[in-house]
């Protein structure tokens, strides 16, 4: 969208729950699928007074681990501290968040060509549940590990703010940072968004990447109609509606200042000697743009292919692992193949049974073989997806089951040729259909043959013998 107002600009705050054991500052379980409230709590994450908080190590590394990954630079102050971010909110139970202001852990990096600020470490706050005679807290969340990365305002578009967003998202799951779920809360999605640099409004209460694209289209035409009608923009925080499609003001912006940040006291600065960055370093993984590129010059798939397994590092794993054996079995162009076997066949059988490629019995190594039997005409491609099916049953490889069950391609000659006159004879009507013109009488009558030799029959001859019947 742009205007003679100039161009939207666009700043990203993203907030994500870190994977770690225990919470931000104490030995409390971090378990964002807890549903009884106030069990994994003690006194240090609940502000009793006199309660010290000792940082988790691990969670820092997280932070240092993805910092890296974006190309920003890590203890650039030459170390990091923590402040008290001074506020008061019904769930942040000490009255203040144990936050990072002017020495986080990591400054500057990229992606997508969108500078990245900074990425810095705090503790979450609880959570409220609101009901119509009052609201409850649940403080199982107070004091997780929470990242958060903030963006300079180089998005200038709903869609670059999604894509943003969902790559980063990506990121941090390869990274094993955090699962980044969003229905969970553990990623949440807060814009900065003005027109041409102007006063911007910050949007929260954001939950999705179709919200966050809503969310931002919605307030530049708001902020637009308030220009043009000679009023000025407020320095405001709003709320998205989800419900309404809108978003809602909630408060006048508070500035750094209101927070009235000091250095925290309980906790000693700290610097990168306690750190070995260099093992972080090499811990990082493959990510998701370097995997596009590999996938789709050395596997030879699409672009929508190479998108699906990147999306899903499970997935990607197991496709990639499944190749691997199929080469060894001597099937150098099966990448494709085996692709399409995976995604549609083997996943729609696993939904449909409640199953998964973590709890399957179908190793990657047998779906190699069973792809390196339809491709050298060992099995029919009917027989090898009806194989997926039996080796789940059974465990076993499909070589195995092929040899016990007699699902070889057919060979016999006279019961291909007598079960071709038999579906002739019975089927007068689809035989004049297909002598009349129509090709699809003829792939009625193969599929009627192939059924009654069990799918074990090459489909390709059984058509050129029953064309060259009716000729």
């Amino acid at each position: 969208m742009k205007d003679s107002l100039g161009k939207p600009t666009i700043g990203l705050e993203i907030h994500a729950e870190l994977l770690t054991k225990t919470k931000m500052f104490c030995d409390c379980l971090n378990d964002p699928n807890e549903t009884h409230p106030n069990v994994n709590i003690c006194p240090v994450c609940t502000g009793h007074p006199g309660a010290l908080p000792v940082p988790n190590k691990k969670a820092i590394e997280l932070v240092l681990k993805t910092g890296l990954a974006l190309g920003g630079k890590v203890f650039s102050a030459g170390r990091s501290k923590f402040d008290r971010k001074n506020y008061f909110y019904p769930d942040l139970p000490k009255g203040y968040q144990i936050s990072q202001y002017d020495e986080p852990l990591v400054l500057g990096g990229e992606l997508l060509g969108v500078k990245i600020t900074r990425i810095h470490l705090e503790e979450d706050a609880g959570s409220l549940i609101h009901a119509p005679d009052g609201s409850l807290v649940d403080y199982n969340r107070s004091s997780a590990p929470l990242m958060e990365l903030v963006t300079e305002p180089d998005i200038h578009s709903a869609e670059q703010a999604m894509a943003f967003t969902r790559e980063l998202q990506l990121i941090f799951k390869y990274l094993g940072a955090s699962e980044a779920d969003m229905e969970k809360g553990l990623m949440r999605l807060e814009a900065n968004i003005s027109w041409n640099m102007g006063t911007k409004v910050e949007v929260k209460n954001i939950n999705s990447f179709k919200a966050l694209g809503a969310a931002i289209d919605y307030e530049l035409v708001r902020q637009k109609k308030v220009i043009e009608e000679g009023e000025k923009i407020m320095q405001e925080t709003r709320g998205w509606d989800d419900k309404n499609l809108k978003t809602v003001s909630q408060r006048s912006k508070e500035g750094a200042h209101d927070y009235r940040y000091f250095p925290e006291p309980d906790i000693p600065p700290f610097d990168a000697s306690a750190f070995n960055l260099d093992v972080i370093k090499e811990s990082i993984p493959e990510l998701p743009a370097e995997k596009r590129v590999r996938f789709a010059s050395e596997f030879g798939l699409n672009e929508i292919q190479t998108e699906i397994l990147v999306n899903d590092a499970v997935l990607s794993d197991y496709y990639e692992e499944a190749v691997s054996e199929l080469k060894q079995a001597g099937v150098e162009n099966g990448a494709v193949l085996l692709f399409n076997f995976l995604t549609t066949d083997m996943l729609g059988f696993l939904n449909k049974m409640g199953l998964s490629l973590v709890t399957t019995k179908i190793k990657p190594v047998f779906l190699a073989h069973l792809v390196e039997l339809a491709t050298k005409g060992g099995v029919t491609t009917r027989v090898a997806k009806d194989l997926i099916a039996k080796i789940e049953e059974k465990g076993l490889d499909p070589h195995l089951i092929v040899q016990e069950e007699g699902l070889g391609v057919l060979e016999d000659a006279d019961l291909i040729e007598k079960t071709i006159e038999e579906v002739l004879s019975s089927n007068e009507k689809a035989v004049a259909d297909y002598k009349a013109g129509k090709e699809s009488a003829l792939k009625f009558l193969v599929g009627m043959a192939m059924g009654k030799l069990k799918g074990k029959a090459d489909p390709l001859k059984l058509t050129e013998k029953i064309k060259a019947k009716l000729s």
